[in-house]
């Protein structure tokens, strides 16, 4: 069993998953993977069940009846993560939108000390976005730098959802307190990790565009975390807020 664990949520992924789990395994490094699977229609978790077959112990299956949202995905999987004793937990997309490669530079970044996060960053170095429309790519861009502005918070991708936490964060966060779904949960994580004093550095990477299946991406994602900065930024002005997040008021 590693001490490293991939979450990757899934929603009709019979395309990339295989392969991507095949790429993950075929690393240096010793990963575990956790899929999670909101009911996909197009069979993505028989595929996954076929892999636990012939990779016991390695990668593991949690499906949903339904599609309940990013957000929820990661917090079940956390959830999971820490009752089975992982040190290292990551998030990672399922269509290769993540480079699989990437995965050892995250894990040594956090790994040092005072890291409590480290972030997959597609704005580091200059933009790092390939396949995308001009006009998502702006939108991305300029929603990050509104992060900054708003929280105060010096992490040039707050978007992003190449992500690995150090277990100790995700203990001291309440996690049902959580409350954005979509890309705004990938913000609220951040904020709240960098509020609790943690340091989160940004690795840079190479986003691809997915090629296989359908983007998740809608006006309503962006919606959400707009709005919901706004509320994080005002409920973060309480007194003491590491106390605030542990106990969840």
């Amino acid at each position: 069993m590693s001490n490293a664990l991939i979450i990757i949520p899934t929603y009709c992924e019979k395309e990339s998953i295989e392969k991507l789990v095949r790429n993950i395994f075929s690393l240096k490094t010793d990963f575990d993977i956790l899929v999670i699977d909101d009911n996909s229609p197009d069979n993505t978790s028989e595929i996954v069940e076929k892999l636990i077959r012939e990779m016991p112990g390695k990668i593991y299956l949690l499906e949903r009846p339904s599609k309940l949202g990013l957000g929820t995905a990661y917090i079940t999987g956390f959830n999971w993560a820490l009752q089975n004793h992982y040190e290292f937990i990551f998030e990672m997309d399922a269509d290769f939108s993540h480079n699989p490669n990437d995965l050892e530079p995250l894990l040594e970044t956090i790994q040092k000390d005072g890291v409590g996060m480290a972030v997959g960053s597609r704005y580091k170095k200059g933009v790092s976005i390939v396949h995308w429309p001009m006009g998502r790519l702006l939108l991305s861009f300029y929603a990050s730098m509104y992060v900054r502005i708003a929280t105060g918070m010096c992490v040039r991708d707050a978007t992003a959802g190449f992500v690995c936490y150090k277990r100790e964060v995700l203990e001291k966060l309440n996690l049902d307190k959580i409350h954005m779904k979509g890309y705004g949960f990938q913000i609220e994580m951040k904020f709240k990790t960098w509020k609790l004093g943690y340091e989160i550095e940004e690795v840079p990477v190479i986003f691809i565009n997915r090629e296989l299946g359908d983007s998740k991406m809608s006006g309503g994602i962006f919606s959400e975390a707009f709005m919901g900065v706004i509320r994080m930024k005002l409920s973060s002005l309480r007194a003491n807020y590491k106390e605030h997040i542990s106990q969840g008021s």
